[in-house]
């Protein structure tokens, strides 16, 4: 589950990914049309939205990995239906509670973006360009109004909890708080900042390959 509704940049991942078995990139319906009436602009939406593909995809149940504000729909997704999720991967999760105030996240986005890959912006641009400002606003303060940590203690499956090195915006402490919270759960530290799939698909993709290896 991509971050903000845009896919492109996690390409390079699902290409590694698909190298070892079945593998599902959601793009999901109407965030970046300007036309769409079924929009998902707020985590709630976006998580029923994954929650009824969890129930009806093959081969469940799966591993669910998101990024970013797409690790939290994927944390809501999985509480929504656990049956049909064998391991959750946050990659690099939103938002720490002291980013959940505006002034205090546009001062780490701007330390994070000087450490990105500049190939990662033309991969989401697009779809930005087409969401417009308001839905990217509307699903950045849904997810500053969430508090993953209070979500984790429900998931009973592994839980693996992704930082980029330099990514500000998901810090070493939050990952290990996230995974402390979670009853079976682990952090993990990789090279790059807060797109860091982008740079190092084979490192992400490895990440995957590890928590569907060790689900039970």
């Amino acid at each position: 589950m991509p971050g903000l509704g845009a896919p492109g940049y996690l390409l390079r991942t699902l290409e590694r990914c698909a190298r070892s078995g079945p593998v599902r990139l959601l793009d999901v319906p109407g965030f970046g049309d300007p036309a769409g009436q079924a929009c998902s602009e707020t985590l709630g939406s976006l998580a029923d939205t994954v929650a009824r593909w969890l129930a009806v995809v093959p081969r469940a149940p799966v591993v669910l990995a998101g990024h970013s504000t797409g690790a939290q729909v994927a944390l809501h997704a999985t509480v929504r239906a656990p049956e049909r999720v064998r391991a959750l991967v946050l990659l690099a999760p939103t938002f720490p509670p002291r980013l959940r105030r505006m002034r205090p996240l546009l001062g780490a986005l701007a330390r994070t973006a000087v450490h990105e890959a500049p190939g990662a912006v033309p991969t989401v641009l697009p779809t930005y360009l087409k969401a417009g400002p308001r839905r990217l606003l509307t699903c950045v303060r849904s997810a500053q109004a969430d508090a993953p940590e209070d979500v984790l203690p429900s998931v009973t499956c592994p839980v693996t909890v992704v930082a980029g090195e330099k990514d500000a915006l998901c810090p070493p402490e939050w990952i290990h708080h996230l995974a402390s919270r979670a009853a079976i759960g682990r952090a993990l530290l990789v090279p790059g900042a807060h797109a860091f799939p982008h740079p190092h698909p084979a490192v992400t993709a490895e990440v995957l390959a590890q928590a569907r290896a060790e689900a039970p």
